[in-house]
């Protein structure tokens, strides 16, 4: 049996949102198994300054990834699409063991193979600290709010 996760590229504006909230969805089970299936058996991740590929490698990162920073929240929105790739923006919260708040933002580079697993990915983040009080989630998005842009929303303005 041949893996899928549609929708498939190329990639029109539906699909490319589709793809994009699925992926926040996944993310925020922090679950590194269940993450780790929408990528290729051999899939190529840069992450920040590490390099990893194929799924035990991807587990084995998101595994220590979500050990270290607790009660991860994420923001996923699509930035462009062509083809077979879509580059999206984000934003997620999460605190250390000592109880620091931090904000991560990032860039994302995808590309997808035809049977819509990701093969490559290519992360650029940078972490700021922030006051618990500064938390703008609390948890997975709100039904009402997919689709939306948060840096477009006025009560969740970009630093």
């Amino acid at each position: 049996m041949t893996e899928s996760r549609p929708p498939f590229p190329p990639f029109d504006l539906d699909s490319a949102l589709t793809k994009v909230q699925a992926a926040e969805d996944a993310w925020n089970t922090r679950d590194p198994q269940r993450v780790s299936l929408a990528y290729t058996p051999d899939s190529v991740w840069r992450n920040r300054d590490t390099f990893v590929t194929g799924r035990a490698a991807i587990v084995e990162l998101l595994t220590a990834k979500w050990e270290r920073e607790q009660d991860y929240v994420l923001r996923k929105s699509l930035w462009a699409f062509a083809g077979d790739r879509i580059a999206v923006r984000f934003q997620y919260e999460w605190h250390d063991r000592s109880g620091q708040w931090f904000r991560s933002y990032g860039n994302e580079l995808w590309e997808f193979d035809e049977s819509g697993l990701m093969r490559r990915r290519e992360a650029s983040i940078n972490d700021t600290t922030i006051k618990e009080a500064d938390r703008r989630w609390f948890g997975p998005r709100p039904e009402h709010e997919r689709g939306v842009e948060f840096w477009k929303n006025e009560d969740i303005p970009l630093q």
